[in-house]
Formats: C-alpha cells, sequence, structure tokens
C-alpha cells in the first residue's frame, strides 16, 4: 500500500514537473493552444501533403506536356536523416531571377492592345509582335472563363494579352465592351503621374519657388520661418525690383497673392482613430482596400524615396496611387536633406491629392539609417527642424511625423525631441514604442508612449506597438494616446479593426479568410493588370501577405485568448483542411492555398463544395 501510494507520488510530481515545464515553454514564446488540436510537425506535413493532388502516371515517366507559359515550380530538396550538414543562411544570390518583363518572350504591341486607330509609332523597329493571332499561339491559356475588370468595369484595357480573355475577346480576337457598366464606372484611383509632369522631373525643368524661397533663408542662417507667408512673399519679386524667377502666364489672381497662413491650412481631426501604419511591401493599395473594408480610418501609402520622386520614377510614384474608399489618406516621404525635402513636399502639394504629409524618422534599416533618413533624423536634430519647419512652409495640408523611440535599446531620446517638434509646427507624432536596436526582440514601452504623450499635449500623438487583439488596444487606449496605429497586426488579422471597434473577439472561419485572399486577389488585377506581368505581381504580394497570415491562430484552438503578437505558434490541426494548409508556415502550402483559390473560386463554387472536395481527395489517398 505504501510503495503504491509513494509511485503516484512519484507520478504526480512527474506531471506537475511537466506542466511546469510546457508553461515555461509557452512564457519563452510558445502560443497555448488547446491539447486536442496539437500535433508534431511530421505528422503536420504530412497531413497537409495528402490533401494535395499527386503527379500523374504519365508526368511521372517523363511524358512531356504542352507549355503552359506558368513559371515552373520550385523544386524541394529532400535531406535524408542521415545528413547534418549545416543548414545555410543568407540570401541565396544564384537563384534564377525573372524580370517582370520576361514572363512573356513575345510580347504584343501596346498598339494592337489598345487597338489604336494609327499605326505603330516605331513601324518596323518595333520589337514586340503586331499580329494578335501569332500573339495567341503562344500565349500562356488563360486562368478562367471570368474576367474580373470586365464583369465590374464593363471592359477589360488588357485586350487578348489579359489572362482571362475568354471572357471579352471576340472570335476576330476583338475586346468587348458592356456600355452598361462602361457608364456607370468611374476612375477609383487617384495621384496617377502626369507624363508631361514626369518629362519635367527627369529633364529638370520643374521650378520650386516655395522651396528656393525657404532654403535661402536658411542658407543665410536666418532663423526658419514657421509659416508659410513669410516664405512666399519674396517667391514673386524681389527686394531689388529684379523679375520674378519663374515665367508667369495669364492675369494674376488672388491666389498669386494671398498666401495660407498656418491656422487657414487644411484641419484633420485624428483623434480616436484607427491609423494602418504604412507598411512597406505590404502596405500596397490592394491590402489598404482589404482594411478600410474593416474598419481602418486612417491609410497611408508605402514609404516613397523623395529623390526618386523628384526623378519622376514611375514606381516610386505607383506607391501614392490613392483608391475611392481611401477617405482619410496620406503618403510617407523619405530624406535626409532639407533641400530635397522641401521640393518634394512642394512638388506633390502641387500634383497630388492628400489629406496629410509624414516624414519617417523612424525607419530602422541601415541603406536607410547610414545615409541620414529615418531614425537617423533623430540625432540630428539641426537638420531634422530644418525639414520639418521647411516641408511646412510650402503645404496645404498637415505634416505628421512617426518616430521610435530612439536609436539604441537603452538610451530614449523620444521624450527630448517630442517638446522641439510642437515649437517646429507638427499637426501629429506617431511613437513606435521600440528602439532601432531593439527592433522586435522586446515588447513595446507602453509606458514610455504614456509618458511622451503628455509631453506632446495638445498635439495628438499615436501609440504603435504590439496590438493584436481588441484587449490589447483597450490597454493602449488607457493610457494617454489619441488614438492607436496598427502594423504587424494588421498583416497577421486584418479583421483586427472590425474586432476594436466592435469589442469582440472573432472566431473567423476559414471559409471567411478565404474571401479576404479573393477580395485581395481582385483588387490586384485591378492594381496590378490582369495581363501576365499584372498576375504574377499580384501572387507574389499575395505570397508575401500569406507569410504573415500563417502567424494566426484560431480562437477556438487557443487555450488562453487573446493571441500574443510575439508568442509563435506551434504545430496544430485546424478545424478543417484549409485551417490546416493556412497554418503553414511553408512556401509550398501558400502556394496550394493560392492554387485551391484558382482551381475552385474562380469556378463560381462555394467554400463548402472546395472543402469538401479536398476532403474527399486525403480520404482517397
Amino acid at each position: 500500500m505504501f510503495c503504491h501510494t509513494e509511485h503516484n507520488q512519484r507520478l504526480f510530481l512527474r506531471r506537475f514537473v511537466l506542466r511546469m515545464e510546457s508553461a515555461v515553454e509557452v512564457q519563452r514564446g510558445a502560443a497555448a493552444i488547446k491539447e486536442q488540436f496539437l500535433t508534431t510537425k511530421e505528422q503536420f506535413h504530412e497531413f497537409l501533403a495528402s490533401g494535395r493532388p499527386r503527379q500523374s502516371t504519365d508526368e511521372a515517366d517523363g511524358d512531356s506536356e504542352e507549355p503552359s507559359g506558368e513559371p515552373e515550380q520550385k523544386r524541394v530538396r529532400l535531406d535524408s536523416d542521415g545528413d547534418k550538414k549545416k543548414k545555410k543562411r543568407g540570401q541565396n544570390k544564384s537563384r534564377p531571377h525573372v524580370k517582370p518583363q520576361s514572363y512573356e518572350d513575345r510580347r504584343l504591341c501596346p498598339s494592337i492592345v489598345q487597338e489604336r486607330d494609327t499605326k505603330c509609332f516605331y513601324g518596323e523597329k518595333c520589337r514586340f509582335l503586331h499580329d494578335a493571332s501569332e500573339y495567341m499561339s503562344t500565349k500562356a491559356a488563360d486562368l478562367s472563363d471570368q474576367c474580373y475588370l470586365f464583369n465590374s468595369f464593363g471592359w477589360c484595357q488588357y485586350g487578348v494579352t489579359c489572362r482571362f480573355a475568354k471572357a471579352h475577346t471576340s472570335p476576330e480576337l476583338k475586346n468587348l465592351r458592356n456600355q452598361d457598366l462602361c457608364r456607370r464606372s468611374t476612375d477609383t484611383v487617384r495621384n496617377l503621374l502626369d507624363k508631361e509632369l514626369q518629362r519635367r522631373l527627369r529633364k529638370k525643368q520643374e521650378r520650386f519657388p516655395g522651396a528656393e524661397a525657404y532654403l535661402k533663408t536658411v542658407s543665410r542662417g536666418e532663423k526658419p520661418a514657421s509659416n508659410r507667408e513669410e516664405n512666399l512673399s519674396g517667391a514673386g519679386h524681389t527686394q531689388d525690383g529684379a523679375d520674378a524667377p519663374v515665367k508667369t502666364v495669364g492675369p494674376i489672381t488672388d491666389a498669386d497673392i494671398i498666401k495660407l497662413r498656418p491656422c487657414e491650412k487644411k484641419q484633420v481631426d485624428f483623434r480616436d482613430k484607427l491609423y494602418l501604419a504604412p507598411l512597406t511591401t505590404c502596405g500596397n493599395l490592394p491590402f489598404r482596400r482589404v482594411c478600410k473594408r474593416f474598419g481602418a480610418d486612417i491609410t497611408c501609402g508605402e514609404m516613397a524615396m523623395c529623390t526618386n520622386l523628384l526623378q519622376g520614377q514611375t514606381s516610386e510614384w505607383a506607391l501614392l496611387k490613392r483608391h475611392a474608399s481611401e477617405d482619410l489618406f496620406g503618403v510617407q516621404l523619405e530624406g535626409c536633406f532639407p533641400d530635397t525635402m522641401t521640393r518634394c513636399a512642394e512638388l506633390l502639394n502641387q500634383n497630388i491629392d492628400v489629406d496629410f504629409v509624414d516624414i519617417n524618422s523612424g525607419c530602422p534599416i541601415d541603406l536607410v539609417y547610414k545615409k541620414g533618413g529615418g531614425c537617423g533624423l533623430m540625432t540630428r536634430t539641426s537638420k531634422f527642424e530644418q525639414i520639418v519647419r521647411g516641408m511646412n512652409s510650402v503645404l496645404d495640408v498637415p505634416l505628421t511625423v512617426k518616430i521610435r523611440t530612439g536609436v539604441q535599446q537603452n538610451c530614449s531620446i523620444a521624450h527630448k525631441l517630442i517638446p522641439e517638434m510642437k515649437k517646429w509646427g507638427v499637426s501629429l507624432i506617431t511613437l513606435h514604442g521600440r528602439s532601432r536596436e531593439q527592433r522586435y526582440t522586446k515588447s513595446a514601452d507602453w509606458e514610455y508612449i504614456d509618458t511622451c504623450s503628455k509631453l506632446a499635449a495638445p498635439v495628438p500623438l499615436f501609440g504603435n506597438g504590439d496590438i493584436l487583439s481588441y484587449e490589447d488596444a483597450m490597454k493602449a487606449r488607457e493610457t494617454g494616446v489619441s488614438g492607436i496605429m496598427v502594423a504587424r497586426g494588421a498583416l497577421i488579422k486584418p479583421w483586427l479593426f472590425t474586432e476594436i471597434k466592435e469589442n469582440r473577439h472573432w472566431d473567423i472561419s476559414s471559409g471567411e479568410r478565404l474571401d479576404i485572399l479573393r477580395d485581395f486577389t481582385n483588387y490586384g488585377l485591378e492594381h496590378w493588370g490582369s495581363d501576365t506581368q499584372g498576375v504574377e505581381k499580384t501572387r507574389s504580394f499575395l505570397l508575401e501577405w500569406l507569410s504573415f497570415l500563417c502567424r494566426y491562430i484560431p480562437v477556438g484552438l487557443l487555450e488562453r485568448v487573446p493571441q500574443k503578437i510575439n508568442e509563435r505558434p506551434p504545430f496544430y490541426m485546424g478545424r478543417d483542411y484549409m485551417e490546416s494548409l493556412m497554418a503553414s508556415q511553408h512556401v509550398d502550402d501558400w502556394i496550394q492555398i493560392r492554387s485551391v483559390y484558382s482551381v475552385f473560386l474562380t469556378e463560381s463554387r462555394t467554400f463548402k463544395a472546395c472543402n469538401k472536395k479536398i476532403q474527399i481527395c486525403c480520404l482517397k489517398h
């Protein structure tokens, strides 16, 4: 009897130690998931592999099919169990690179695609095809018989080059139009780069009178003017009666004489709003549309380099595009010198439609920091002040600033800068509760954000860092911040804005998550195009976003709610196959998600039918 009791005590102690070890493991960063859903790495990947379509015998024997025009699938190298070589790290610079313009070896001339009445300007020297029938013989197979652009707007500008051309191409290879939809459709994207403006920028013929007037005061060592009226008073005529530096055409109007005072600038009410952070690469226009649909109040374009904008680079100006659904929209500029930043601000003020302009003084990457931009501006207060005052002098909209706690991990300097920025005329300050050296190794310091918010009053200050649930947002609002900026949390779960506004945890199903990917794909085809190049861009950005979406753990699977942003998900089985597939962190499974979408949803099938067919495939295998 005694031995039996002693054995039970030892067994109890052993179980207690195991529970403590598992609790320590959770504290180290692993999310707590209900025991019935946990699995091992081998079982998880074996389950996902069972649902993938198997290779046919013809393909296995080496019988080649007709080329589909799609990029070759990545070959997965399987390491043997006995192979203990150290895994290579870093960039694989020897990997094959495919440029966007080389997806098609033989491309159709734009004059044929757009069905122009005039012949090609380059004539026989044109390097593109001019025969639509010849192009169609080598074109990759269509992805579906329904075109989102044609169904939404009544016509597709990509014509026969569209990867869904069957929906709007006649037997004579002419592009069809739905006149009723064409009349109702309107331009939904603004801030496009004008060709004439691009020509002037490339030839350096664009003039910046407001910026030049401000820079003269800086070069003379005078105190920078704090309002636009003082800076632009000398832009038309000099004191000695010399001619104006810019040639004018037409009569002088009140707008040429009377300039806006700071109090007359456009006013934006930032308080108590949810701000989607400007996210490089993933914060593109289709993603912002998804977040806007879920309740984001403020959106901002990706970080744009001011020097590239002044050179008229098309790819950089594309970052400034604004969708009609973005009612409160701004652009973020990066630069390290007062002259380029002031000129760029004046350029944008005259040519695009925005509600505010943001200065990026929080970017931590070396490429920006070593040049003095991003976080580097926080340690160059003299240049920082000249940039803020200069941009304020030429802008008609509010100027905002995004900063970090500091550069070094244990040396915060934001509390010293914020009182100075109030004097410089900043309309909004956004503070990320981490330093440059810290990156994401530790949690954001919201106590420090609270301290800085009191120093910033009455200027509104937004806090940023570690917001992944409405409970995190409620704790953040208990501080003195005027609003919340969401960054990684929106990438992991874009429906976070709905959760915050409705004060609830949303146990979203895998079908609803797949619908979000469908909307993103449609928005991507609308933004980047439905031809081969546009489809490949949409695919690449979708895969980039899936690298964040796979970190989400469904609420119904969690042992402890809510999930923390720095907790890594262990291997677990979802409540259906698609939920398990979305939890994978392997790129081949992300491609499988894309394939599932293209195979089933483009054929107007419901998600239930899609998931049921996948489960049938699993049973057969």
